[in-house]
């Protein structure tokens, strides 16, 4: 059976049925209830845990995401809990026991007008203020980082620089979520898929269970990680989240021997771009502006990101699109996650992230799971919860948080 494991993720956890009641449900089988559940067994030895999927295990966003792992934030509070995310990230292969293809390839965020590079060079200097590893690089560094990047000044946005964070890269996310999910099994955590929510049992303002398609399940406390659907889930406990879902699309290409050696982004011209471990180009683009939670998006988003890539990158031109997917992005008001308290006693949240989810997987789960465990946020989440919205201490990344604010 141990040759079939990598080809058959559903041998490396159990299926159990749920049982009647646990310490911990948490709704959302993604990476960042799978994180959660991990660190609640391992850092606070919390295992009668639940973690509850609708449909498969990360079969939400998880699987609908273009990989990029960074951590170069503006402000203090983003830096802080990104940079714990990555330090995370660069352990986890040997502490989840698993080789998720981390690749440590680094990150370019291109500037093409003067606002983009005052932007980014304030961004490069409060990064390395962060002990964030950050640059500034100029066009011609840039295309010494990414030689197929067209540097060229007769384009319509031509590249002025680019800062550059060399620890940042790409893993692969479906095994990263495999990972997760086996070795929180091994210390006794329930993995149940096909398992909806349909609603909350409470006694008075306290949550003592939720309504599953699968029976009723009674729990000390209730974690919600279901991204898109967090309004959705919320509304059914009693309480409203400050979030707004949006279809997110991206595509890749057939297999190509390995031309782009890094990742790059832009946030001017709505594109992003990797070349995946076997090959395949993956690109992302920005959100549909619509509120939805279909998981498709609009021809003329990927239409207007093919013709930016194949001016950022002609060699793309002959390439051909293999297919196109999308995630449902819960985007806030300043671009910044909710993990937190909520107004439900023994309920918590954990929303908000829009295009960061996958980066910031682990520092979710380490800081959801502290949350939960004492029933205080951790220093890292404490400037993330919702009465941020109420007292107006706002964190707004839209500048470092990529294309799809």
């Amino acid at each position: 059976m141990a040759d079939l494991l990598p080809e058959h993720p559903e041998f490396l956890w159990a299926n159990p049925d749920p049982k009647k009641s646990y310490d911990v449900v948490i709704v959302g089988g993604g990476g960042h209830g799978l994180a959660t559940a991990y660190f609640l067994a391992k850092n606070h030895g919390i295992t009668n845990v639940a973690v509850l999927e609708k449909g498969w295990l990360a079969g939400g966003n998880m699987a609908r995401n273009t990989t990029i792992i960074r951590s170069n934030y503006l402000w203090d509070e983003s830096a802080g809990i990104y940079e714990k995310s990555l330090k995370l990230w660069e352990q986890l292969p040997e502490d989840l026991e698993y080789d998720f293809l981390f690749s440590q390839r680094g990150v370019l965020n291109l500037a093409h007008t003067l606002g983009d590079v005052r932007e980014s060079v304030r961004r490069v200097e409060a990064n390395k203020l962060n002990g964030v590893d950050a640059e500034w690089l100029d066009p011609s560094q840039v295309k010494e980082a990414c030689p197929i990047i067209n540097v060229s000044d007769n384009i319509r946005y031509p590249v002025m620089g680019a800062t550059w964070q060399p620890r940042a890269g790409i893993a692969k996310h479906d095994h990263v979520a495999w990972a997760f999910a086996r070795k929180a099994n091994e210390m006794g955590v329930d993995i149940i898929q096909n398992c909806e929510v349909t609603g909350f049992i409470k006694d008075g303002e306290k949550v003592t269970g939720v309504k599953t398609t699968r029976g009723t399940i009674n729990a000390g406390k209730v974690a919600l990680a279901g991204a898109g659907h967090s309004s959705v889930l919320a509304e059914m406990a009693g309480f409203e989240l400050p979030i707004q879902s949006h279809p997110l699309q991206a595509l890749v290409s057939e297999l190509f021997e390995p031309v782009h050696p890094t990742v790059v982004m832009s946030n001017h011209i709505h594109v992003y771009v990797s070349q995946a471990h076997k090959g395949e180009l993956v690109m992302g683009a920005g959100i549909d502006s619509y509120n939805g939670y279909g998981q498709r998006g609009a021809f003329h988003v990927i239409e207007e990101q093919m013709a930016a890539a194949v001016e950022l990158f002609p060699i793309f031109a002959r390439a051909h699109v293999l297919r196109t997917w999308g995630g449902i992005v819960d985007t806030t008001l300043d671009a910044s996650p909710i993990i937190s308290k909520t107004p439900i006693q023994n309920l918590y949240v954990n929303c908000g992230w829009g295009t960061g989810g996958f980066k910031g997987t682990p520092g979710a789960g380490f800081t959801l799971a502290h949350t939960i465990a004492h029933d205080e946020a951790h220093p890292l989440n404490a400037p993330f919860s919702l009465e941020r919205f109420e007292t107006g201490h706002l964190i707004d990344e839209h500048g470092a948080a990529a294309v799809a604010h």
